[in-house]
């Protein structure tokens, strides 16, 4: 039996925190000053976390190990197959030329550079967010924008601060899944809290955008078309979010702003087309290719067919979603539905909870309760697999044949690897302060700023932690469990501190380093990253405020926003 000890070195809280901070550090130094490759400054976090749990927490070394296993098969499944199985999904779009038809069906509305920054950039970047994340959302909506006629420099920062709002549910959901399992906490439950936070953001986006494209007065020009944007998609955010989960906030929000716009502008036209004054000169010296229409006409049939894989994806997702069918497909179902049981059935035969040897209920907390330990396998019911089956049918729709469709998956596993092994790693580092009781030290020492202060810089931990990982997903590993401990022992609510990570992390994603790269590289800026990071810090800054006071009001005088 190994009992965690909060202040394992000295007997001295400050001194086991500053112990506890080690692992953290490093990663900090590994990825920030020292540039470290991701999946290197993993592996080698988790060594250092090791080494402070066995040295300094005196953590037995084979429940330290075994934690880490634990950790890293939770970030293969279900994280990492969401990640392998969305970046596929759009692959095989892309590889049938489908992709080029979504993009014209986006892209042929307007000639507007505003609208066309609501419909590029917030909306399908929002869309891309959902259903695939991992980069793609900001590259490839930054490079339309700059194929379209926008500066390379501007098409990019556009697209990191739009990328802001659908970051906390993107990738299917995958940065509030992740969170359930180091803090315990039901992914479903820190959605309905994230609805009360990010809609408010999705309002104020739009009009962000717009208004450091064109000023003041062209934005209130704009504001009718700016209302229908964000409304549409924060209304959707919110109900989606609340009442299905984290699944789907982000494709449902995106559709509905983007068919809301459109339709809009049938009966609705600004006073005037807005264009850059120098975009002529500015698209031509972009290092990317511009956009070709060659007066491309495609039929509603061609562009339904092209959009199909997305739609079905989104029906399966929501079955998914259904909760009878969610515990039918995880061997928990115990109703009468023929078909349901049938599907338990498979559920059953797909479905395993092993204990993670040595360390299951090996463990006692600080309430000396021993602590359940067990590999979470649920391969029918993850997310991922849904996702997949959306992928085998849409496989009969685009027209691909199974050795170019095994070949693509075969293309995404190789492309994946590395960050597959960043986030196995990260969230074993985070399975391992949760296991040794680092977690709890830093969180005890957090609470000491007091309910006044904390709530305030709660989404801070957040924005830290994507400024670093470059992923919402990773920074809800690292840091949900101390915001949970840090809540509860000053009476905070444990999930508004841990919505505040996700939403605090979204906007920690446009100043990331991983995400400037992906933008510059995307628009032919590369070696100018310092440029766009100067361009975007600024309005990090302005956001993260703003959630900083959102949380603050939320813990006090808006308490009854808490669900």
């Amino acid at each position: 039996m190994f009992t965690q000890n909060f202040t394992a070195v000295g007997d001295n809280l400050a001194l086991s925190a500053i112990v506890a901070l080690i692992p953290i550090i490093y990663f900090f130094w590994a990825l920030a000053i020292k540039r470290m490759k991701g999946h290197i400054a993993g592996l080698t976090t988790l060594v250092v976390a090791l080494v402070v749990a066995i040295v300094a927490y005196k953590m037995p070394a084979g429940m330290a190990f075994m934690s880490a296993t634990q950790g890293a098969v939770y970030g293969v499944l279900p994280i990492g197959w969401i990640i392998i199985t969305s970046v596929f999904l759009y692959k095989l779009t892309v590889k049938t030329g489908q992709f080029d038809i979504i993009r014209y069906s986006v892209t042929s509305i307007t000639e507007d550079r505003r609208l066309q920054v609501l419909l590029v950039a917030f909306s399908f970047g929002a869309f891309l967010e959902g259903a695939a994340g991992f980069g793609a959302p900001v590259a490839i909506s930054a490079a339309l924008l700059v194929g379209l006629g926008f500066n390379p420099l501007t098409a990019a920062g556009l697209s990191l601060v739009a990328n802001t709002a659908p970051v906390a549910f993107g990738a299917i959901g995958i940065p509030v899944i992740g969170m359930e399992g180091p803090t315990g906490i039901p992914a479903h439950e820190i959605s309905k809290m994230i609805a009360r936070q990010l809609p408010i953001l999705s309002i104020f986006v739009p009009f962000y955008l717009v208004f450091i494209m064109t000023g003041f007065k062209k934005m209130m020009e704009f504001l009718p078309a700016i209302l229908v944007s964000g409304l549409s998609f924060a209304v959707t955010q919110y109900v989606s979010a609340y009442y299905l989960g984290p699944e789907l906030p982000d494709i449902f929000s995106s559709i509905i702003s983007l068919v809301a716009l459109a339709v809009f502008l049938k009966f609705w036209k600004p006073k005037s087309t807005f264009k850059f004054s120098a975009e002529a000169e500015a698209a031509a010296t972009v290092a990317s290719p511009k956009l070709s229409t060659k007066q491309v006409q495609y039929t509603g049939a061609q562009i339904f067919k092209a959009w199909s894989p997305f739609l079905i994806l989104t029906g399966i997702i929501s079955i998914w979603g259904i909760p009878a069918v969610k515990l039918a497909l995880t061997a928990k179902y115990e109703g009468t539905n023929i078909i349901l049981k049938a599907v338990n059935s498979l559920g059953h035969a797909l479905t395993y909870y092993p204990e993670v040897p040595l360390i299951n209920n090996k463990i006692l907390n600080g309430a000396h309760q021993p602590v359940a330990a067990t590999y979470k396998l649920e391969i029918l019911g993850a997310a991922g697999t849904a996702i997949l089956l959306a992928a085998i049918i849409s496989k009969f729709i685009i027209c691909i044949s199974w050795k170019n469709w095994i070949i693509t998956f075969g293309e995404t596993l190789d492309e994946l690897k590395y960050p597959l092994l960043t986030i196995a790693s990260v969230v074993a580092f985070a399975f391992v302060t949760n296991a040794s009781g680092m977690c709890t030290t830093l969180g005890m020492t957090l609470a000491k700023t007091g309910s006044i202060f904390f709530p305030f810089f709660s989404p801070f931990l957040g924005w830290l932690g994507v400024f670093i990982t470059g992923s919402d997903t990773s920074a809800n590993l690292l840091f949900g469990g101390l915001q949970k401990v840090t809540a509860t022992s000053i009476g905070m609510n444990p999930l508004l501190a841990l919505a505040a990570n996700s939403s605090g992390g979204g906007v920690g994603k446009m100043i990331s380093p991983q995400s400037i790269a992906v933008a510059c590289a995307a628009v032919g800026l590369a070696g100018k990253e310092s440029d766009l990071f100067r361009f975007t810090v600024k309005h990090s800054f302005i956001f993260l405020i703003m959630f900083g006071i959102l949380t603050f009001l939320q813990n006090t005088v808006l308490s009854f926003m808490i669900p």
